[in-house]
């Protein structure tokens, strides 16, 4: 605790906060879901003692769900042999009087899902059950349009980069530069708000294509809500080391969201691998169900093999489908073909090792990022290696400025702290808002935009960080 910032935290008990709704409103209806599915899953269970665990699992997650709801006080996580559970009991005894409507946003919530995975890890037959996986790739699957209509243009653009390593068209080098600029901002801004960007450039890959792209009205209209956009100086590091003929050139992305947001993930990485922008991807999934829909290791598998067989993935209803009276639509060739080269390329750069899978349990501790250096040094370490950290979506943002009340306008470098100037990490956060926290926002941006329609007005909520309507994109040269 003594490495987080003097600035006070959001909590539970602000009324103006994202964070009172979360508790009283949000949380109870997880855990809610949560008992469906454990029930759901014991339907047909014919081991006695799995039955009965999972019935106790039940009962556990009813008493949570109760103490939440009763606002009664945080207790001591149960030991369940993993060597977090000290630290996450240890800042609990810390805070003292610690009652669930009463308590700092950050870890309160990472101590209910730490506490709901200590539930199952105590169990002999549930130990690696993911609560949250069945609703993951449900979603996934619900994203079948924007799913297909990517794989086709992914396609063609990893096929004509990696056989020509060129846009068509591009008469100088400073023609070039600008269209692979271009082509680099629109894939990450891709995977900033999913199949909400507009795709208009995966149409082809000539440098006229890119040049329209510049006047794409959507890709203005989505542009206009990115109130901070650095991806430019992302692009510039990358790029110079490229340039620079330096052999090893790695990225790490720390992920968000399974399902679809994953996918878009993989067609980053995908791109930075084809382009030339890295050598090596590595991605840091969670170890343990997190924040309902955090990838874990086995979500990245689970994409991996719906995509080796596309047409029975999309094809199958599920039960809920059948009894709706739904009918299967199934994929035309193209569709399987473009599908089935995701999956083909996806596992070639697996296997080669240019795609890298690294979980470590520090992305599900119970503190801020601030902390890395000191708690996990060698994590820290490994991280400078990399020529570009990107943290993805929210909670990865407020961990890395601490779930600080900071001034909107304090500048990005400053709120995440011992990871900012001098860490020797390269930080890009790609974020839509949905919390409170907000840094680096031009002095007055923040009441102009409480000042539209849902923005909180003079309510002393920041509301319009609330919706997902808005994102900020914010770099940080660590190197420098």
């Amino acid at each position: 605790m003594d490495q987080e910032p003097k600035t006070l935290q959001y909590n539970t008990s602000d009324p103006t906060s994202f964070a009172y709704t979360s508790a009283r409103d949000r949380w109870p209806i997880i855990i809610t879901q949560g008992i469906d599915d454990v029930h759901r899953s014991t339907y047909d269970i014919q081991d006695e003692d799995k039955l009965r665990e999972g019935k106790a699992i039940v009962a556990e997650l009813a008493k949570l769900k109760y103490e939440l709801q009763h606002d009664r006080e945080l207790t001591a996580i149960e030991d369940d042999g993993e060597a977090d559970i000290a630290e996450y009991n240890k800042e609990l005894q810390a805070l003292g009087d610690t009652k669930w409507h009463k308590v700092p946003w950050l870890y309160s919530e990472c101590y209910l899902y730490r506490r709901i995975s200590s539930i199952f890890k105590r169990t002999t037959h549930w130990k690696s059950y993911d609560i949250f996986g069945r609703q993951k790739m449900s979603t996934f699957k619900s994203s079948r349009p924007a799913v297909i209509e990517l794989a086709g243009r992914y396609k063609s653009i990893v096929t004509e980069l990696e056989s020509k390593n060129t846009i068509r068209g591009a008469k100088t080098q400073e023609e070039l530069e600008e269209a692979e600029k271009i082509l680099f901002m629109e894939m990450c801004e891709i995977c900033l708000w999913g199949n909400a960007t507009d795709l208009s450039l995966l149409t082809n890959l000539t440098y006229e294509d890119i040049q329209k792209l510049q006047g794409s009205e959507a890709r203005k209209a989505s542009e206009k809500n990115i109130l901070v956009n650095d991806l430019g100086k992302a692009f510039n590091v990358l790029s110079a080391a490229q340039k620079s003929g330096q052999k090893e050139r790695r990225v790490d992305i720390v992920l968000d969201n399974a399902g679809f947001e994953l996918f878009v993930d993989l067609i980053l990485a995908g791109y930075l691998l084809a382009s030339g922008l890295a050598t090596t991807v590595v991605f840091h999934p969670k170890s343990i169900p997190w924040f309902v829909s955090d990838v874990l290791p086995q979500d990245f598998g689970a994409l991996i093999q719906a995509l080796s067989d596309p047409q029975s993935f999309y094809s199958a209803l599920s039960d809920d489908e059948k009894h709706a009276g739904k009918t299967s639509v199934p994929l035309s060739a193209s569709e399987v073909e473009d599908l089935q080269f995701l999956f083909s390329h996806w596992s070639r750069i697996h296997a080669e090792g240019q795609l890298v899978l690294r979980p470590n349990i520090f992305w599900t501790a119970c503190g801020s990022f601030w902390r890395l250096p000191t708690s996990d040094p060698a994590l820290h370490n490994d991280l400078k290696e990399s020529e570009l950290v990107i943290f993805k979506g929210d909670l990865n943002y407020r961990k890395l400025t601490a779930d600080a009340a900071w001034p909107a306008t304090t500048p990005f470098t400053e709120a995440i702290g011992s990871l900012g100037p001098g860490s020797g990490v390269r930080v890009l956060a790609l974020r839509t808002c949905k919390a409170d926290v907000v840094v680096g926002l031009p002095e007055g941006e923040d009441e102009r935009i409480k000042a539209t329609e849902g923005g909180g007005g003079d309510s002393g909520s920041r509301k319009w960080a609330w919706s997902g309507k808005w994102a900020v994109v914010q770099f940080s040269d660590g190197k420098a």
